[in-house]
């Protein structure tokens, strides 16, 4: 009585009993492409439970320290205060090896999950009209995961991050007119400078995570607002979603969704090894790992840098350095791009219409083209990354390996565009359902049958709804 005599007090001040009975009535959709946003919502969380448990122990300092800990090898050697605390944690920390890699680890699928995710809502038309601001935070959103996690793996000051450093601290300088004045701001002095690991530090574990949050709270309330995107399918129209009650089967799911990703992140940091700092070791200004990789979310800025042509040029009296085109303008174009794509499609299109149903890939052959000639292309790219590696393991020269590379880099992804093209065209043609069920005559220019002579292929264009409403859960 009680209780309930405080919650009539409280709702009768704030109104809340109806919100939450709006709220809990919504509607999702129960199509599985979706969940790659909770995906990495949920990897954000574990980001930050595992990153507070890391902070305790961390000591984001360049400055030298006599390492006294468990591991043997590095034992009563001079090691910076970050390698050494990292070794701590790794080793005499109680669980704290398997918190540090199963922040690595969330952090990679953090990242493959956002990526998945853009994918998803540019092969199917998400971004469109009144969907472009969430689209632009989507963008904003990878470019911030890309730096935290770029920053959180350069904190541990071993061999591998240094190097990575190294080569951020060159592509900054290689900046015309504006490099030596942005290098000697971010690094605090010449690499390699005192100040970088703790300014990073403070990027990595409060500023960034803050912005990701707010844009993170931004984006779900987008979503609430304009309501979720769905198929086309019998009974869906613009001004319905047809699928599960946020109260109780689609809560329920979201929580077993977030205690699977727990538990393989979990197994993952226990029993998959990722970066081995004791292995790289310390930092050694003098020294460079080799085969070094990144991260695969900047690999591809790697394999760019790796298979450029040494070209340089001037300009207005200045020297244009060569990691210039490959690592600062070319991720310059991707993601101006990427953040102007709803808004050239639109100006090309003349399609300004809001649109709540989905875009199949098949019904838009031209940008399902052009994305997979991009994914081509900068999959490539990351590739590339590892040409060292190929080298090693195909026991071929690396620069036999870096000029197959330059020309399949440029030739593969408009081959694999205009053979994607002519795939979604003849499926749009078809009428099939599926994929596999689409005649070989489909594909090309003029359908065929059997003996060679035009047919049409007729049925109802790809994506339309057919026969009476089904009945389900709507929301107006």
């Amino acid at each position: 009585m009680i209780t309930r005599r405080l919650f009539r007090w409280f709702d009768d001040r704030l109104g809340a009993a109806s919100f939450a009975r709006s709220a809990l009535n919504k509607v999702f959709p129960d199509n599985w492409t979706f969940m790659f946003g909770e995906i990495a919502m949920y990897c954000f969380l574990i980001l930050v439970l595992t990153g507070v448990y890391l902070t305790f122990f961390f000591v984001p300092s360049s400055h030298t320290t006599l390492y006294t800990g468990s591991y043997a090898p590095f034992r009563g050697a001079e090691v910076s205060e970050a390698f050494g605390s990292t070794l701590r944690i790794s080793f005499d920390v109680r669980a704290g090896l398997v918190m540090r890699q199963m922040h690595h680890w969330a952090a990679n699928v953090f990242l493959a999950a956002i990526v998945l995710h853009l994918a998803r809502v540019f092969f199917t038309g998400a971004f469109r009209k009144p969907r472009e601001i969430n689209w632009v935070i989507g963008v904003t959103l990878l470019l911030l995961a890309m730096f935290n996690g770029f920053s959180g793996y350069s904190l541990p000051d071993d061999l591998l991050s240094g190097t990575g450093l190294r080569i951020a601290y060159s592509l900054t300088l290689s900046i015309p007119f504006l490099g030596t004045w942005l290098a000697f701001l971010v690094f605090g002095g010449e690499f390699p400078a005192h100040d970088i690991l703790s300014r990073l530090f403070v990027l990595h574990v409060l500023i960034v995570p803050a912005l990701i949050f707010g844009l993170l709270s931004v984006h779900l309330a987008l979503i609430w607002h304009q309501k979720h995107t769905q198929f086309p399918s019998p009974g869906r129209t613009e001004t319905n979603v047809v699928g599960s009650r946020l109260w109780p089967s689609y809560t329920m799911r979201s929580i077993g969704l977030l205690f699977a990703i727990a538990a393989v992140l979990g197994v993952l940091g226990g029993l998959a090894q990722i970066n081995p700092v004791w292995i790289y070791g310390p930092f050694n200004a003098s020294a460079v790992t080799s085969p070094a990789q990144p991260d695969w979310y900047v690999g591809w800025l790697e394999g760019a840098l790796r298979i450029f042509p040494p070209w340089e040029t001037r300009a207005f009296g200045h020297t244009i350095a060569n990691p210039f085109f490959p690592s600062i303008l070319l991720p310059g174009i991707t993601f101006a791009v990427l953040y102007a794509w709803p808004f050239l499609e639109q100006a090309v299109t003349k399609d300004r219409a809001p649109h709540n149903l989905l875009d199949r890939p098949r019904d838009r052959p031209v940008r399902t083209a052009i994305g997979a000639t991009a994914l081509t292309f900068y999959g490539l790219l990351l590739l590339a990354g590892s040409n060292d590696v190929m080298a090693r393991i195909l026991h071929v020269p690396v620069n036999a390996i870096t000029s197959t590379f330059q020309i399949v880099v440029l030739v593969l992804p408009i081959l694999v565009g205009l053979l994607v093209h002519r795939l979604m065209r003849g499926y749009a043609r078809s009428g099939a359902e599926r994929f596999m069920e689409v005649p070989f005559g489909a594909f090309l220019a003029r359908p065929v049958d059997e003996h060679g002579r035009s047919v049409n292929t007729g049925g109802p264009p790809a994506g339309a709804v057919t026969g009476p409403p089904v009945p389900g859960d709507d929301e107006a």
